[in-house]
């Protein structure tokens, strides 16, 4: 409990000392609870919040079409602060982000100090040449897009399940990132990053060897107006963005390569090299939006074993995933969007084979994304023992 009383006293006193120091200024929802800038321009500090409130209910279907064991959930699934802006220079920039909610912090262990994991984001952003930009901290690796879009601006409830089993999430490392254009319009956007390879918030390590990854992404129509879920700025020429990433975690200890659970044997952690590799684009034109994904992970040894060989029960997740997902933005801001998403972990290691998910979503831009209500219908298709399911969700989105 200590530790949330430290968190909250500290916001207290940096909001409102910058509150009380500065003059009223002119804001609107949406837009940041603080934006300041010092009067020598050697600063400047955006300060705003989030949250997100789901419910969920559940059922198995079996083969009668009848519904059963029916269970329902309700709960905060995000909720955030957020502060950016510049120090000194606007070429140096900076971003920090607490998570607060059970799941933004949950994952303590001995590796992270036993404490909540309330830092997302702790990150500088130098433009130090051009189109040149060092990354120094915590934050977001460069790997699939639909990671890369922020859990604020999504055009569905959450994302998908290719998402949450495959994606490469935060570590603490340096980025680089790059950009030029090929006559006018064709824009190239490149970055790379080095990383300690066991995800966010890590305090002892390094167990393993490092996170090398790299993406490369063209958009041949020139750079999107808004790069997020749904086509709320309404395009007027078609935009499109093709991207691939390449993930290399040099003797990995997780089971998904920077998440999942450390994998120990009798001489302490297993180490295998893990690949991962994805296919993603997106295109928008006129309130019609299309994002689609694949991915894929391998490893040297995904089955771990003790020195004799026995194996340990742990096993490398390795398989194959593939997500494509549609909408369509009418003129009164609602979408109707619909999803198909297939998951094949290799069926050697895994009991449940391939899973597939049909969603059908409806959302209501009440104020773009800083206000929403989201809600989908999910069919999970199993193709082993396991039960078929449906899956109902309702989300309202502020993000001040």
């Amino acid at each position: 409990m200590k530790y949330q009383w430290q968190l909250v006293l500290a916001l207290w006193l940096v909001t409102s000392t910058c509150i009380f120091a500065q003059e009223p200024v002119e804001n609107k929802f949406g837009n940041g609870l603080l934006n300041i800038t010092a009067k020598d321009n050697s600063y400047s500090l955006k300060f705003a919040a989030r949250f997100q409130s789901l419910y969920t209910s559940e059922w198995d279907f079996p083969e009668n079409y009848s519904l059963k064991n029916g269970n329902s959930n309700m709960l905060i699934r995000r909720a955030r602060l957020k502060f950016s802006g510049f120090a000194y220079s606007p070429k140096l920039k900076y971003k920090i982000e607490l998570g607060l909610s059970n799941n933004d912090i949950s994952g303590a262990s001995e590796y992270t100090g036993n404490a909540p994991r309330y830092i997302l984001d702790a990150v500088i952003f130098w433009n130090f040449y051009k189109n040149f930009e060092l990354w120094l901290g915590q934050t977001k690796l460069p790997g699939n897009l639909e990671r890369l879009i922020s859990s604020a601006n999504m055009q569905t409830v959450d994302r998908s399940l290719v998402n949450s089993r495959f994606n490469i999430d935060r570590e603490t490392g340096i980025q680089l990132h790059h950009f030029f254009y090929m006559g006018e319009n064709v824009l190239f956007r490149e970055a790379v990053s080095i990383s300690q390879g066991e995800g966010r918030n890590v305090t002892s390590g390094n167990f393993g060897g490092h996170h090398f990854v790299a993406r490369a992404e063209i958009l041949p129509f020139g750079d999107f107006n808004d790069y997020s879920g749904a086509d709320l700025e309404r395009e007027q020429s078609p935009k499109l963005a093709i991207g691939a990433s390449y993930s290399f975690n040099n003797d990995a200890v997780k089971t998904r390569s920077v998440a999942g659970s450390y994998i120990i044997n009798d001489e302490g952690f297993y180490n295998t090299d893990i690949n991962t590799y994805f296919l993603d684009l997106m295109f928008k034109y006129r309130g019609f939006n299309i994002l689609a994904e694949a991915a894929s992970r391998t490893a040297d040894d995904p089955v771990a074993v003790n020195s004799d060989g026995t194996p340990t029960g742990e096993i490398v997740q390795v398989g194959d995933g593939f997500n494509v997902q549609a909408g369509y933005v009418f003129k009164n801001n609602y979408e109707i969007v619909g999803r198909y998403t297939g998951i094949d972990l290799e069926n050697r290691y895994f009991n449940q084979g391939i899973e597939k998910q049909y969603t059908l979503g409806l959302s209501k831009y009440i104020v773009g994304h800083k206000l929403k209500v989201q809600t989908d219908l999910s069919f999970n298709n199993f193709q082993e023992d396991a039960e078929d399911g449906l899956m109902y969700r309702l989300q309202v989105d502020v993000h001040f």
